[in-house]
């Protein structure tokens, strides 16, 4: 599969720029595989339009990762943490931009002075480790002063309301740069909503990283290289997904990330198993799904991995007709934007 058929067209105005006022007040494009159909639905009406089911939901929650400071020249730096290291307390490792590049040794002025770093390596993809420090709790004043990573195509700053908006209500397990965007439809109503229904759920952790937001620039897609992700899934879900498999009940992923979870644990015989580990499952056409029947996703930017792991689900050519269809009828793209229901094919 080539790099191009990843494309399509997209007026810029549907890229979602403000979450709506309300979660669940999303547009949700029912997209059914056997069928071959595409309808126009509200996310409101998602609990009947399946069958009792599992719902599988991705609990990571969002960081405030980026900080903002100088260097001592005084050039503007930007950090975005990503995890911590093994070694010396606070030691992190981090994506870091500046006008002349971030070299080992370099001091850094970070969240207006309260925070600083010194950058201890460099490494390859504009990646470094940096060592914090403050006069308090590093992580404290990271929660505090940091700002929500929000996504490049988000095109104005990080405000106070992204801290609760750019987070599902169910996250628990910090960790993520970049939002599970399926989940963040979901309302306590819409649980509540999904129960009443007969629909059941349980849950996943995946630590959403950067390379989310890493179009493919490679010619193949069979050449790009994913980053490593940090997933668990417990003992708990695992037995969920096998009682719902001996009940008839199918399994409805929340989000690429735990379609990626889920495949990313299975054993040799499809079964997922539970643990803790790391994925680069870089999932596109063709792929026998082991796990996930039904799907919940928004919409996915051209050239990215996203949108191949949605082909792979639906089908390359639905794709692109439902894609296509959703910009005719004006749904809003992205994180902040609508969702889309994939009901997939029998097993």
């Amino acid at each position: 599969m080539r790099i191009s058929d990843l494309d399509y067209d997209l007026p810029g105005e549907l890229i979602a720029q403000e979450p709506l006022a309300r979660r669940d007040a999303s547009r949700l494009l029912l997209l059914d595989v056997a069928a071959s159909e595409v309808e126009d639905r509200l996310f409101t009406e998602l609990p009947g339009l399946l069958p009792p089911s599992l719902f599988v939901f991705n609990d990571t929650r969002v960081f405030p990762a980026r900080l903002l400071g100088y260097k001592a020249s005084g050039g503007r730096v930007e950090l975005l943490l990503l995890k911590k290291t093994e070694g010396a307390v606070d030691r992190w490792l981090a994506m870091g931009r500046s006008s002349k590049g971030l070299r080992a040794g370099m001091e850094l002025s970070l969240c207006e002075g309260r925070l600083r770093a010194h950058v201890v390596s460099a490494l390859d993809h504009g990646r470094l480790e940096v060592d914090l420090e403050t006069q308090g709790d590093v992580d404290a004043l990271i929660e505090q002063a940091g700002e929500v990573p929000l996504p490049p195509y988000i095109r104005r700053p990080a405000r106070d309301a992204d801290r609760t908006r750019y987070q599902t209500v169910y996250a628990r397990r910090p960790g993520a740069v970049a939002a599970p965007t399926a989940g963040l439809h979901f309302t306590e109503s819409t649980l509540s909503a999904l129960e009443e229904a007969g629909h059941q759920t349980a849950y996943v952790t995946l630590h959403v990283g950067p390379g989310t937001f890493r179009p493919v620039q490679v010619d193949t897609l069979e050449e790009h290289e994913m980053h490593e992700e940090a997933y668990e899934v417990s003992e708990a879900t695992v037995a969920a997904i096998a009682r719902a498999r001996a009940d008839g009940r199918p399994i409805v992923a929340v989000g690429t990330t735990v379609v990626r979870t889920l495949e990313s644990s299975v054993d040799a015989d499809g079964h997922p198993v539970a643990g803790v580990d790391t994925t680069r499952l870089f999932i596109r056409p063709p792929r026998r799904f082991h796990v996930v029947d039904h799907l919940v996703t928004n919409f996915h930017l051209p050239r990215s991995t996203l949108l191949a792991l949605v082909m792979a689900f639906a089908g390359v050519d639905l794709t692109r007709r439902a894609y296509r269809e959703a910009a005719e009828r004006r749904y809003r793209f992205y994180s902040y934007g609508d969702a889309m229901l994939i009901r997939g094919s029998a097993r």
